[in-house]
């Protein structure tokens, strides 16, 4: 009984609390947060055409090669070599505008998507029709269609706009 009581206990421990909504408004809140939140008071940055010039740089904390490389900028840029130039240039862009403009291939994955979706509904519209509707029914047939026809001809099924209005019963035949 002890045994069983302490292995339940342990499983409310670390499985259930995980997912209990007690925890998760905790975790919201500030308490025994794991993952970093995203202060949005503050300005970020952001690869965007609209806005080729960022709020803040986009490496914010700099290592002794780049404090150094950032001081050489201060001189005349004459004296710059074209990688340092490059790297000054990627310590405040992530990215240039024709790395923002090049397109993705997402295109090729969302038509091979749309492909699967046909193709599996097509297979089982197949399976469907094969192996769970049966033959079609006799009332369907072109002899049983063309005896249905002459029999609402012959009851004059509707004759003043409907069915037997098309026929001609003096003539025997469609008008």
């Amino acid at each position: 009984m002890l045994c069983s009581w302490a292995a339940l206990r342990g499983l409310q421990r670390f499985s259930w609390r995980g997912v209990a909504t007690s925890s998760c408004v905790q975790a919201a809140h500030g308490k025994d947060v794991t993952t970093p939140v995203l202060d949005c008071t503050q300005p970020q940055y952001n690869n965007r055409l609209d806005t080729p010039l960022p709020d803040v740089p986009f490496v914010r904390t700099l290592n002794v090669e780049q404090k150094k490389l950032k001081e050489k900028e201060k001189g005349p840029w004459t004296q710059l070599t074209k990688e340092e130039k490059l790297a000054l240039y990627r310590l405040t862009h992530e990215l240039t505008f024709a790395e923002m403009k090049r397109s993705s291939n997402e295109w090729k994955t969302v038509v091979g998507g749309i492909f699967f979706f046909v193709g599996i509904t097509g297979i089982i519209i197949w399976w469907q029709r094969h192996h769970v509707f049966g033959d079609a029914p006799h009332t369907l047939s072109e002899e049983w269609m063309a005896m249905q026809s002459k029999r609402m001809i012959d009851m004059r099924v509707n004759p003043v706009s409907g069915f037997s209005s098309h026929w001609d019963y003096e003539k025997k035949q469609w008008k």
